[in-house]
């Protein structure tokens, strides 16, 4: 089914004579929540605990950004008593659907409280913002609240539950930012510079001082040509980067002919981070893995940017 088939299909209950019901009525946990990336599901689980089931549409490292919705998806969402969803279009038209069709589906952007001047500015996808506000540790701790509340007002019932886990969480994401600090701390100034393969990375380098800069833009649907490939070349050559990193949700083929020309131009040899010291950017990694969760998805990352350039 092709993506605009879907969306028809999918947002046919707002539109006049298409029919369709509304979500299912909630009696009594767990609350059956759908959740569109492998970030926001981690955040529900936490906020959430043992009264909500967690399922998710876009799973390990799948990239947010090029997802087609399947027929697969739609019976999960018709099915969920709440649908939480990141925002600022990082599931693109997707989020136009969510916003448009309240009266079928229980969907609400975790994002929506976060201050407008936090947010970084950014065209993708239909939206003005960068929507990878997960890399910056203290603005991610703002999409619990809107977490909690929405299962607070299914499951009145669980609200000193969800209450007490999200102001567990908040403490642990308190530490997680300060251990963030440290480490990029240890690292000299000049030293703190992250090259990827889309600029996904901008909240880390807002909150954390790390200079950032990414083959493609905030969006991996961007198109990249090559005034890019020669652009990020001369950066690299010029002030003789030691290390780019590859990323779990998108291919590295674009960074392999910058290294190459980087070399060629230059002389200079860039070592291309990748494997299991990949990146995880716009999706988690599988459960059990470093990057299984949110806290240990940053953990890796940070490990690896540290190692890689501190040497």
């Amino acid at each position: 089914m092709s993506l605009a088939r879907w969306l028809l299909v999918l947002g046919c209950g707002v539109v006049a004579g298409c029919g369709g019901g509304g979500p299912p009525e909630f009696t009594a946990p767990p609350v059956k929540v759908v959740c569109t990336t492998t970030i926001v599901a981690d955040l529900v689980k936490h906020v959430g605990g043992d009264r909500v089931t967690v399922d998710v549409l876009m799973g390990p490292g799948v990239d947010p950004h090029r997802y087609i919705p399947t027929a697969g998806d739609r019976a999960k969402l018709e099915g969920a008593h709440l649908v939480l969803f990141n925002g600022l279009h990082l599931e693109g038209k997707m989020t136009d659907t969510f916003e448009k069709s309240r009266r079928r589906f229980r969907a609400f952007a975790v994002t929506r409280d976060l201050p407008a001047d936090k947010l970084r500015a950014a065209d993708t996808d239909g939206g003005e913002h960068d929507p990878h506000v997960w890399f910056d540790v203290k603005l991610w701790a703002g999409t619990i609240g809107p977490v909690q509340t929405e299962l607070s007002k299914l499951d009145p019932a669980g609200a000193a539950t969800y209450s007490a886990n999200a102001e567990a969480y908040r403490k642990e994401l308190d530490v997680l930012d300060g251990e963030v600090r440290a480490a990029l701390g240890r690292l000299p100034k000049e030293r703190r510079v992250l090259v990827t393969g889309h600029d996904a990375f901008g909240y880390f380098g807002q909150a954390y001082g790390v200079e950032v800069r990414g083959l493609q833009g905030v969006s991996t649907a961007s198109e990249v040509g090559t005034a890019d490939l020669d652009r990020l070349a001369d950066f690299l050559g010029s002030n003789r980067i030691p290390a780019v990193f590859t990323e779990t949700s998108i291919r590295d083929d674009g960074l392999q002919a910058v290294l190459e020309n980087t070399r060629k131009k230059y002389g200079h040899s860039v070592r291309l981070v990748g494997g299991d010291n990949a990146l995880y950017s716009d999706a988690l990694g599988a459960p059990g893995t470093p990057g299984g969760t949110y806290a240990g998805m940053v953990r890796h990352n940070v490990k690896v940017i540290v190692d890689a350039l501190a040497n």
